[in-house]
């Protein structure tokens, strides 16, 4: 009898070694403890379109390790794939665990913030107009997918004209006006700071300037909030960013609207600037840091303004989007060169078809 025992005890452990050597690699290094699905992402980040922006937008968003997962989307299979595969051979460099991409729109789900970078370049001889409409028809097939799985996201619009769009993504989304945000005039701003604190010899977090209003060849500079350490620009000279201005302090803010094009005709196209500002943005957002930022946001009932239009003034960005924006105290002149901003930006908006 016991020798039968002892049989069928080495009978059990020859079919144990036999299950043993038939386990894979993975079966024998990890026990698992878990087996339910996994937690969602807690902040995931989504970028539309990968182009040089989306993917410089992508790339600052990584570096700063913002993201617990990034998911790209494109209709360029091709280069979305292999976009994805570059950054994801990264990964050892990298604090996001997951870097997916996807044609269709589920690969979006459940994202905290995306960014919108998608859209068509003018055409040569192309009237404004015509890019807005020809973007409105992407846009119509674009926001409607993202918000159908990411019903709880806050929208970073990108895309060029960048107020215009934003106000069309707020139309098409349905989503409440504090959630949806233009890129706007922060990265005006940072190129101001940047031109005024090299003039003054000093980093540009030193100097305090805005610019606010359009992104683009309307946009206004605040000369009247300019300020080093909280010393005044223009209690120092009165006539700083007028024309009777004899050291011409207005040509900075002739270089911040050229410098856009003075990039583009050099390489073709900007991309690293934007991507680290709407970092920037991203990082406001994500952390709930109540920074104050210049970003396109509904401003009708605003310094006079009675149309419904996007414009860059200091917002205060948080979890939930723009929770607030800064009074600021402008000059009559200021307040003047906005409403010009606004009335400009209508005149394209009130045009639009399909919205």
């Amino acid at each position: 009898m016991l020798i039968s025992w002892w049989y069928l005890y080495l009978g059990a452990q020859s079919i144990y070694r036999q299950v043993v050597n038939m386990a894979s690699v993975l079966q024998k290094l990890i026990t698992p403890l878990f087996s339910g699905p996994a937690e969602p992402p807690r902040n995931k980040v989504t970028v539309v379109g990968v182009g040089q922006v989306g993917m410089a937008c992508a790339v600052s968003i990584l570096l700063r390790e913002l993201a617990d997962e990034l998911a790209l989307v494109d209709v360029m299979e091709d280069k979305l794939k292999g976009e994805m595969m570059d950054l994801q051979h990264g990964s050892l460099f990298l604090k996001t665990p997951k870097i997916v991409s996807g044609k269709d729109y589920s690969v979006t789900t459940n994202s905290r913030i995306v960014v919108v970078t998608a859209g068509v370049r003018q055409q040569e001889g192309e009237s404004r107009l015509n890019l807005v409409q020809r973007n409105v028809n992407i846009f119509k097939h674009i926001i409607p997918q993202i918000v159908r799985y990411s019903p709880n996201c806050v929208l970073i619009v990108v895309s060029n004209p960048v107020d215009i769009l934003t106000y069309v993504t707020w139309k098409l989304s349905g989503l409440p006006k504090h959630r949806v945000i233009g890129s706007g005039t922060n990265l005006d701003s940072a190129r101001f700071r940047y031109l005024m604190a090299e003039r003054l010899g000093i980093h540009p977090t030193s100097f305090n300037g805005w610019i606010l209003g359009e992104h683009g060849d309307s946009s206004v500079p605040v000369w009247s909030g300019a300020n080093v350490a909280g010393v005044n620009l223009q209690k120092l000279n009165p006539d700083i960013g007028k024309d009777s201005d004899r050291e011409n302090w207005k040509e900075t803010h002739k270089m911040v609207v050229d410098s856009a094009y003075e990039v583009i005709r050099l390489k073709g196209y900007t991309n690293w600037a934007i991507g680290l500002s709407v970092a920037d943005l991203t990082e406001s957002l994500i952390k709930n840091m109540y920074r104050v930022h210049p970003v396109s946001t509904m401003v009708k009932g605003m310094y006079g303004i009675s149309d419904e239009v996007y414009l860059s003034l200091p917002c205060v960005l948080n979890s939930s989007g723009v929770s607030s924006v800064v009074n600021m105290t402008l000059t009559q002149d200021e307040v003047s060169q906005l409403k010009k901003s606004a009335d400009m930006l209508w005149n394209i908006q009130k045009n639009l078809k399909d919205l």
